[in-house]
């Protein structure tokens, strides 16, 4: 609460004298007797006991009307939020090496994709306020959705993925990426990025991965290449043909970064670091807004004031 006004309230200082002038100067009456004695012991009415709430009214409502005039007000705090979203393009490897159950999970093996989409799964209910697409790769790009918010949409989409869906026997990735990007092309986002992940190496297409990391990054997109796959079982580690090289040299020439996961546990870590990286910015400010609220002391003040003046013209108001 506050006054628009303040300096208004000076006024209350003249309510003394208008009290003065209204009920002891001009209301001024006498009357002659050769004694007052006789008076003394008169009953007091209801009437005269009365009486000393007149100048009582009288003052309350030229306070309500001098704090009306200092114009009242009540803030409403509100606030605006501004969110700077991080649009991100999903690039999964969906060949046949895929398949491959190195990963554990509860002491169960299971897949290289399978793992995949756990992680992934994970990662969509952490970023609630970007947009967020797939892609799906194997000899050809294929896309799974378009960047959306609806991350449950995309988690459905994502379950139904799997590697006989394409010509798993080759592995496009730079056409996958070129299929990325292109999703990203016109978005407007302050930070756009893809996250790759594969198995395998470059062995088919017509944009080398390098190349198409080029145009990612002459368009501002960052890439985030993960080599998954490969841990060890029993003594042996699990065959693994990721070009490391290659995805090294991918997200450095798009400013981004790459990762090494061989088992579940760093595949998870993976993206937890991706998240933290690539925060979404959410700008609150608060501000107030003032109503104003003069209405109900101008009608206070004046039912006070009419009371007054009703009860002054009635018996109340004249002498005994």
């Amino acid at each position: 609460m506050r006054l628009a006004n303040p300096y208004l309230l000076l006024l209350l200082l003249l309510i003394p004298a208008l009290i003065w002038v209204r009920h002891f100067m001009l209301n001024k009456q006498s009357m002659q007797f050769s004694s007052r004695t006789i008076l003394v012991d008169l009953p007091k009415s209801w009437r005269i006991r009365l009486q000393p709430a007149l100048p009582i009214l009288y003052a309350l409502g030229w306070i309500c009307l001098v704090v009306a005039l200092a114009r009242p007000q009540r803030g409403l705090q509100e606030s605006l939020t501004r969110i700077e979203t991080v649009d991100i393009i999903l690039l999964l490897d969906l060949s046949e090496s895929m398949d491959t159950p190195d990963f554990v999970r509860l002491n169960r093996r299971i897949s290289r994709l399978d793992a995949a989409k756990n992680v992934i799964d994970r990662f969509l209910e952490k970023r609630p306020n970007d947009r967020i697409g797939m892609v799906g790769f194997a000899s050809l790009p294929y896309a799974v959705a378009p960047l959306t918010l609806d991350h449950n949409w995309l988690a459905h989409r994502m379950a139904g993925l799997h590697t006989g869906m394409l010509d798993g026997r080759r592995t496009a990735i730079g056409d996958g990426i070129a299929s990325a990007i292109n999703r990203l092309r016109d978005s407007e986002a302050k930070s756009k990025l893809v996250i790759l992940l594969t198995d395998g190496a470059n062995n088919h297409g017509t944009l080398s991965p390098e190349n198409a990391a080029h145009a990612a990054e002459a368009l501002g997109i960052k890439i985030y290449t993960i080599g998954a796959g490969g841990a060890r079982t029993g003594f042996r580690p699990q065959r693994s043909e990721v070009d490391e090289e290659t995805l090294k040299q991918v997200a450095t020439i798009s400013n981004g970064k790459f990762y090494r996961a061989r088992d579940l546990e760093s595949l998870t870590a993976v993206y937890e670091e991706i998240d933290q990286l690539e925060k979404t910015e959410i700008e609150v400010e608060q501000f107030t807004r003032f109503e104003e609220v003069s209405k109900g002391w101008i009608i206070a003040g004046i039912f006070l004031l009419m009371t007054e003046q009703l009860l002054s013209l009635s018996r109340m108001g004249r002498l005994p």
